[in-house]
């Protein structure tokens, strides 16, 4: 079977660093699936859930927050803002920091900045959807 190497990197740590046979993402123009021999390239990634299956068939999800994906011809490297395995994340953590984000977006006031709120709440979300889609293939 034809691999390719592929390394995970976050601010903090490197979260995956192996041969895969597949790698699938979100990208800002959508989803993009990587296999051995695809054509070297760069996109932005955007918060959500990336699939990596290795060599040996495993399937391994990892909640990216965004960064960058570049392809080239034997190797996978993904820079992230933040990457968490998925049966790393807490569910408790997620659920009360998109409660927060949801009050601040009800309680604001015509001069304050939602952004960040939205911003929050959004990576929540993509969060969520990660551990639904990790605990649903178990």
């Amino acid at each position: 079977m034809a691999t390719l190497q592929c390394n995970v990197v976050s601010a903090k740590e490197t979260i995956y660093s192996g041969e895969i046979s597949m790698l699938i993402a979100t990208g800002v123009e959508g989803e993009v699936g990587i296999l051995p021999g695809h054509i070297p390239f760069i996109t932005l990634l955007k918060p959500g859930t990336m699939q990596i299956k290795t060599s040996n068939g495993n399937d391994e999800m990892v909640y990216v927050s965004g960064g960058v994906l570049e392809v080239q011809p034997h190797l996978v490297t993904v820079l992230a803002d933040t990457a968490v395995r998925a049966n790393d994340l807490d569910e408790a953590k997620i659920l009360e920091a998109r409660r927060h984000a949801e009050q601040t977006l009800q309680n604001q006031k015509a001069d304050i900045d939602t952004s960040p709120a939205l911003a929050a709440l959004a990576e929540s979300l993509a969060q969520l959807q990660t551990l639904q889609k990790f605990k649903n293939r178990a």
